[in-house]
């Protein structure tokens, strides 16, 4: 077997909740009283964008929500999406700790994420303490299930793709990962983490 060098890892669903997702824009939206149909139809198109690093929260915000004249302030709405990020109740977090304690493999961010979620979630949870490497679509202008997200990483950390291991919770990315040859694991669980890793020859069980 090739020794894993890299070991990739969404954030939202594993380690922790989305960071704007359907639910956490339904909890938000209904907390200023905004029709959420109506910011759904415009949602997609925008946050595509939002999340490639193309435009700013402002513009996403101006084209999503403040089309039109509002009782709330765009920074007050800012607010209220940041506090949907939390960490995720099944938390692979001691994983990702553990592993990075023993500096055994380089571990690194690939997430689907606008700049000012990701930004604020990497402080506000100390990723930064975690991880060598931000393959975010903000910060490289590629999302995820793209296969070119995936190459760019491989080309950046100079690895061929059975030396990489991948962890997300959604099937159409981890598809998309392991058509190129990385280890593609899809989280269901710490414990099932645990054992997918110790059959790549990465011990990383949380105590």
């Amino acid at each position: 077997m090739t020794d894993i060098s890299t070991v990739l890892w969404d954030v939202g669903g594993v380690l922790l909740t989305n960071g704007w997702d359907h639910a956490g824009r339904a909890d938000v939206l209904a907390h200023f009283n905004v029709d959420k149909a109506e910011f759904e139809e415009r949602h997609p198109e925008a946050n595509d964008a939002w999340e490639k690093g193309l435009i700013t929260v402002e513009e996403y915000l101006h084209r999503t929500v403040f089309w039109e004249s509002r009782k709330f302030t765009p920074a007050e709405f800012l607010e209220a999406m940041k506090a949907e990020s939390r960490v995720l109740d099944n938390t692979a977090l001691g994983v990702l700790e553990n592993l990075a304690s023993s500096a055994d493999v380089d571990l690194g961010m690939l997430n689907n994420e606008a700049r000012e979620l990701n930004d604020y979630r990497i402080e506000t949870f100390g990723l930064r303490g975690y991880f060598d490497f931000f393959f975010s679509s903000c910060y490289v202008g590629l999302r995820k299930p793209s296969e070119q997200i995936y190459r760019l990483a491989l080309d950046v950390l100079q690895c061929e793709p059975d030396e990489v291991v991948f962890i997300d919770d959604r099937a159409g990315n981890v598809e998309a990962a392991a058509a190129l040859g990385i280890h593609a694991i899809r989280y269901q669980g710490v414990s099932e983490l645990e054992r997918e890793l110790a059959t790549l020859g990465i011990e990383a069980e949380v105590v």
